[in-house]
């Protein structure tokens, strides 16, 4: 297959690469690629986790720099060492994992790095109305000065969405940008990317929800284990087409197979957590779960399902209520005292919660467990042999494509990072696994295997509760779905019982 089409006017394309290559040790990212962005248009690059997309686009951006190749911008060869240097080229990207500030508002946040300065002195009157003014095409209904780390996570996207839109950006790259995004918001943000089009920006839009890339890109390309493999137009591509040139021959197909059951380990009563400015996070929340099943949580964003998670976990408190796993009451003990008992978290934030990225594959992976019954030879002395086996093993199991288990774990792909999060939380050997939103910003491939890991804990006896927006995901995995809206479970649907329509009209919010 000819990989770029010859019919294509030079005029066309903003951005090329030839034989663009990056190299890790022992991991080829991208190996000789030639892609092309086509300017005014929504270019849509889609692969599976490990396919080289985030590679591309960190390279694009100046994060991250070629082994060989060369980047053309305008037909001209151009060299990015840094996210500054590309964003004077018109270069600007919101990546996959937020890169915010918790501790500061939405309007420093939106402008560092790129404040408006005054006579020598910030302006913080301009920044503030053009703040107020960005949030509001986003129909993001926040004051400028809010802290950050008082929004969601969806919120919090739209703010980094923000920021990028306040540079003067020619090609603006979208790695996953509605991978947090409830329906109205993503909306939202495919109304803004039509404005930035009518205005003359190119977008270079990753996401691995192949509807949204149907809906809205205009161009597609490819790339399948760090090479090129194909670019359609959107209008001449199907589903079926892009997932048969995403995996190729490693075509993989779920079917679901419930586990036996046994009796009930986890309990939960009444539990309620309030929010200080009034309102419930959780409202009364109270369900059973036994080994070997699998419950899903559905509902919108803001429903409760991460605190939900958090409160079981101790990482939130609650105001009232019981939660006993096996009998026994947890309601007194910590989030590390409940670790010990046998639950563990997948959090929903991968890079904020899941991973220390300064820390290599082995360490993230047995961070858990280093203060439970794992790796201690010896009061205050690990035993690195059998850290190093039973990392072996993990990584084998999840089948984590990385050659060392030493390499930083920001040398893995998005899809391979989440493999370690939860392998981490298998290490500390728990009875009861949540997790929140596992598949999020995951490709076709490695979301199955995150379904084959999900049924093969329950098949060893574990219970299992995950929480999904995506309505099909939760319907294919589990034996039982909890629907939450406002804080509280609204349906409690059998497997044998749930419709589409039913989750829909139970995870709308009442007023």
């Amino acid at each position: 297959m000819n990989p770029l089409a010859p019919d294509t006017a030079a005029s066309d394309v903003i951005i090329e690469t030839r034989d663009l290559s990056r190299i890790y040790p022992g991991v080829t990212a991208l190996d000789s690629v030639n892609y092309r962005v086509y300017r005014n248009k929504v270019n849509v690059l889609i692969g599976e986790n490990g396919a080289g997309k985030s590679t591309m686009m960190k390279m694009l951006a100046g994060v991250e720099t070629p082994s060989s190749g060369q980047i053309l911008l305008e037909d001209q060869v151009v060299t990015l060492h840094s996210t500054h240097q590309a964003e004077k080229h018109g270069i600007s990207i919101i990546f996959q994992e937020l890169n915010l500030f918790p501790n500061m508002n939405v309007m420093d946040n939106i402008f560092i790095g790129n404040e408006f300065f005054q006579r020598g002195r910030i302006n913080e009157k301009y920044q503030y109305a053009l703040a107020k003014s960005l949030l509001e095409r986003l129909e993001l209904d926040v004051d400028p000065l809010t802290p950050l780390g008082e929004l969601g996570i969806g919120h919090q996207q739209l703010v980094e969405i923000a920021r990028a839109l306040s540079k003067d950006t020619r090609v603006l790259i979208m790695d996953e940008p509605t991978s947090a995004l409830s329906q109205s918001e993503v909306k939202v943000l495919f109304k803004v990317i039509e404005q930035l089009k009518r205005r003359g920006v190119t977008i270079i839009y990753i996401s691995h929800r192949l509807e949204e890339l149907m809906e809205i890109g205009d161009h597609i390309t490819i790339f399948r284990d760090g090479r090129f493999i194909c670019e359609r137009e959107v209008r001449d591509a199907s589903i079926p087409w892009i997932i048969e040139q995403m995996v190729g021959d490693k075509k993989k197909h779920f079917d679901y197979q419930p586990a036996p059951q046994g009796e009930t380990v986890l309990e939960v009563k009444g539990l309620t957590a309030l929010h200080q400015s009034g309102g419930h996070k959780l409202n009364d929340v109270g369900f059973r779960l036994r080994k070997g099943e699998v419950i899903g949580i559905y509902g919108l964003l803001g429903a409760g399902r991460t605190e939900l998670f958090k409160g079981l976990i101790g990482m939130m408190p609650c105001q009232q209520g019981n939660i006993h796993l096996n009998g026994e009451c947890l309601d007194r003990l910590r989030f590390q005292q409940r670790l010990k008992k046998g639950i563990a978290l997948v959090p929903e934030d991968r890079q904020g919660e899941g991973v220390v990225q300064m820390m290599s594959i082995k360490s993230n992976m047995t961070l858990s467990d280093l203060s439970l019954r794992g790796f201690r030879r010896a009061w205050r002395w690990l035993n690195p042999g059998k850290e190093r086996e039973n990392v072996g093993e993990m990584v084998q199991q999840l089948a984590i494509k990385v050659s060392d288990a030493e390499l930083p774990v920001t040398s893995l792909s998005g899809g391979n990072q989440q493999k370690v999060v939860l392998g981490k939380a298998l290490m500390t050997r728990p009875e009861v696994v949540l997790l929140d939103e596992p598949t999020r910003g995951i490709d076709v491939g490695a979301k199955t295997d995150v379904y084959h890991l999900i049924g093969r804990m329950a098949h060893q006896g574990l219970a299992v509760m995950f929480s999904s927006s995506e309505l099909d995901e939760v319907m294919a995995l589990a034996d039982r779905i909890l629907v939450m809206a406002d804080g509280r479970i609204t349906a409690d649907l059998p497997r044998s019982e749930v419709t589409r329509e039913k989750l829909i009209i139970a995870s709308t919010p009442q007023d």
